[in-house]
C-alpha cells in the first residue's frame, strides 16, 4: 500500500502534504476545489512513493498485448523501452523490474533502456511521444494527459499491479479535524469525478 500522509504546519488551517507523485494530477485538480470549500490551505510536497515513505519515517504503441509471452516478444523486439529507475524508489519502476525478471530478459533489456528524470517520472510518456523510447511502461495516471502517444492497456495478466494509495492523518498533527476534512473531500462525488479522469479508479469508503 502506498501512502499519501499528511501533516499540519503550526499555523492555523495550512496542511502540509507529502504525496505520491502518482497522485500529483489529482491533487493538483482537487487542491484549490478543497482550499475553496473548506477555507485551508495545501502546501504539497510530491516525491516517489518510497521516497515519500522514507521521509515521513525520517521526520509505447502497439497492439494489445494479450499475454505474458506476447509482452516478452514485443519487448525483445524493440529497439527502446522507457520506465522509471527501480533505484529511485518509483513503484511502477521497481514493479516493472521485477516483471522483466520474471520474463526472463532483465539482462537483454539494460542496453535498450531509457530512464527518465526521477524528479520527473511521467517523462517516461515524453520520451515515447518524442521518439526517443519505442515503447513506455509507468502508472496510467501520470500518461493520460501527454499527447502523442497510445496507451495500450495494463499489463497481462498477473503482471498487473494494482497501486493502492490511501490517506493518513499523521499522529504529530496540528489540526487532525482540518486533515481529516481533505480526506474526506477526497470521498465526495466530486473529487471522485476527478479521480477518474486521471486513469483511477477510486474504492469505495
Amino acid at each position: 500500500m502506498f501512502l499519501l500522509m499528511l501533516g499540519i504546519n503550526a499555523e492555523a488551517a495550512e496542511l502540509k502534504v507529502l504525496s505520491a507523485i502518482g497522485m500529483q494530477s489529482v491533487l493538483e485538480g482537487l487542491g484549490p476545489k478543497f482550499e475553496r470549500a473548506t477555507g485551508h490551505k495545501l502546501a504539497i510536497s510530491f516525491a516517489t512513493a518510497g521516497a515519500a515513505i522514507k521521509r515521513a519515517q525520517g521526520g509505447e504503441a502497439v497492439d494489445v498485448i494479450s499475454s505474458p509471452d506476447a509482452l516478452k516478444r514485443t519487448l525483445l523486439a524493440a529497439k527502446s523501452i522507457s520506465y522509471v529507475e527501480p533505484a529511485s524508489g518509483g513503484a511502477s519502476g521497481v514493479h516493472f523490474a521485477k516483471v522483466l525478471d520474471r520474463l526472463g530478459i532483465a539482462n537483454e533489456m539494460k542496453s535498450k533502456t531509457i530512464f527518465p528524470n526521477p524528479k520527473t517520472p511521467a517523462e517516461v510518456g515524453v520520451l515515447v511521444a518524442n521518439g526517443e523510447a519505442e515503447i513506455g511502461v509507468h502508472v496510467i495516471v501520470e500518461l493520460v494527459s501527454v499527447a502523442g502517444i497510445d496507451i495500450v492497456g495494463p499489463l497481462p495478466g498477473d503482471l498487473q499491479n494494482i497501486i493502492v494509495f490511501a490517506a493518513a492523518v499523521m499522529a504529530s498533527a496540528k489540526d487532525a479535524e482540518a486533515a481529516k476534512a481533505l480526506v474526506t473531500f477526497l470521498r465526495t462525488p466530486e473529487a471522485v469525478a476527478v479521480i477518474r479522469t486521471k486513469g483511477m479508479e477510486p474504492s469505495t469508503p
